[in-house]
């Protein structure tokens, strides 16, 4: 635990940095938070690093907006896992919030209680589940108070003993009762929340990505 806080005071700067630059996403227009949607889409059992390669990629060959799956689907081959049911997933999540404005991300994102914002794109994004939509809340400054869980952040929580064991699935009860531990943990340590992910990730890599 004293290598944590230690850990944490030397990067707590970067990390409230890289937080602040989330932020600016609620300033930004529709496309910039949808592409942010699309990354989390990308993340599962794939490097964050590769998913960011690949939104890049598309944005670059102007395939963040098109109907083309196979197109969209090689793209993704090169970075990511499963990528044809990705490519599906991004062409859905364009119609769901298409250019016409029909159903606004912006307009989503407005409600005041978070939790009801994550069960909603939980509940219809497809491709998005609750490490997914805590993920792209916290990369678009709406991180506070939920956890982001995935089998990386419960290794370095095994290894603090604030969980006993990896499951081997997540439900929606067991990701809430993991979440729970997570912000008795952060208050006991001095770490906000939305900063834990952000400091297991660079403990184990040595950068702040998102």
């Amino acid at each position: 635990m004293k290598l944590l806080k230690s850990d944490y005071k030397k990067n707590k700067n970067a990390i409230k940095s890289r937080l602040k630059d989330f932020k600016k996403f609620l300033d930004a227009g529709e496309e910039e938070i949808f592409q942010e949607l699309c990354f989390c889409i990308l993340t599962p059992q794939s490097k964050a690093v590769n998913c960011d390669k690949a939104i890049s990629e598309l944005k670059s060959r102007g395939l963040i907006s098109s109907p083309k799956r196979l197109e969209i689907s090689k793209v993704l081959k090169k970075h990511v896992r499963f990528h044809n049911n990705k490519a599906s997933y991004i062409i859905d999540a364009r119609r769901l919030f298409d250019s016409r404005g029909r159903l606004s991300i912006k307009d989503k994102l407005s409600h005041d209680n978070i939790l009801r914002i994550r069960d909603w794109f939980v509940a219809n994004v497809k491709g998005i589940s609750y490490k997914e939509a805590s993920h792209f809340l916290r990369n678009i400054g709406l991180g506070k108070d939920i956890a982001i869980i995935d089998r990386h952040i419960l290794r370095n929580l095994m290894r603090l003993k604030v969980v006993s064991e990896i499951p081997k699935t997540i439900t929606k009860k067991k990701y809430f009762e993991i979440e729970d531990k997570i912000k008795k943990f952060a208050k006991q340590t001095g770490i906000p929340v939305e900063e834990i992910d952000l400091l297991f990730w660079s403990r184990e890599t040595g950068f702040i990505f998102k």
